[in-house]
């Protein structure tokens, strides 16, 4: 069996365990939660640009004969048959199919740095937004001109590497309106849930996480400290000032390193200076600049 009938083979369990809200017992030929998943999935492997696309191109004969091999399906339900299905599955019974692909043999060697550890980038990224439509899982902003934008995002995990074109993709975070919160949910906190939920799990890849400067704060370094982790984020002067005065007319470390390609010689001049606050505060942690 190939790699990807393994991965399709355990895609096949996990929807079929989601819940299935009908009730009683189901007609004959009726759609199993399993093909129920694997039908919405397809459409995303398949590049289909829309479900109406598929199910027209489906209908049409076009792609039907690896939609049958792949996914053992000859047609799929309704866009909204398939929502009112899937709407509400709990979206962590899929974490398990991005850990086990990390179990392959020899596919973390190539992502691979800094003396066998594992970089693994950290981002925020939205993946719908309207004034119009909106649910309760819906994040909002206002507006300049007074109206209210809908919108959902998630935080994103993925292994990464320099001078890698593909990247290993983690179980994400969403970020959605939390029980008991009065504040609205955000990166931050979806990464403090994701590094309790799975940091754990991955120490033994020696991970490095990389991230943007929204990250670079005490709470979310300790929190990869506690995890096993290593990080190295952004920090903008504006955001981090007791950096940027910590930095101020101290005696920085330089490495220059010159490289020649292509005729065109280039310089990279590296500065860095070890024990430097995050915060003017009495439990700061001390991190290399």
């Amino acid at each position: 069996m190939s790699a990807l009938e393994d991965c399709l083979a355990d895609l096949n369990m996990v929807c079929a365990g989601l819940p299935d809200r009908r009730k009683g017992p189901l007609p004959v030929g009726a759609y199993t939660m399993a093909a129920i998943g694997l039908s919405a999935f397809s459409l995303f492997f398949m590049g289909s640009p829309s479900f109406l696309a598929h199910q027209r191109a489906l209908a049409e004969g076009q792609g039907r004969s690896n939609c049958q091999t792949l996914f053992g399906i000859a047609a799929i339900p309704s866009d909204n048959y398939i929502r009112q299905m899937l709407d509400g599955a709990p979206t962590a019974a899929f974490d398990g199919l991005f850990l086990k692909t990390l179990e392959t043999p020899g596919l973390l060697a190539p992502f691979q740095r800094l003396g066998g550890r594992t970089p693994i980038a950290l981002d925020g990224t939205e993946h719908h937004c309207s004034r119009k439509i909106h649910c309760p899982r819906c994040l909002t902003r206002k507006r300049a001109n007074g109206g209210t934008e809908y919108f959902h995002a998630f935080l994103g995990a993925s292994i990464v590497a320099q001078g890698h074109q593909h990247v290993l993709p983690l179980p994400p975070e969403f970020i959605v309106p939390q029980d008991g919160a009065a504040k609205q949910d955000c990166e931050r906190n979806a990464a403090k849930r994701w590094l309790a939920r799975h940091g754990a799990s991955l120490a033994h890849l020696r991970p490095v996480f990389l991230g943007d400067d929204l990250f670079a704060c005490q709470p979310i370094a300790a929190d990869i400290q506690a995890a096993g982790g290593n990080f190295i984020l952004t920090s903008k002067p504006s955001s981090h000032r007791t950096i940027s005065e910590y930095l101020y007319g101290a005696t920085l470390a330089e490495h220059r390193e010159t490289v020649l390609k292509r005729g065109k010689r280039t310089t990279t001049v590296y500065h860095w200076l070890a024990d430097v606050p995050l915060r003017d505060r009495a439990d700061v942690i001390a991190h290399g600049w």
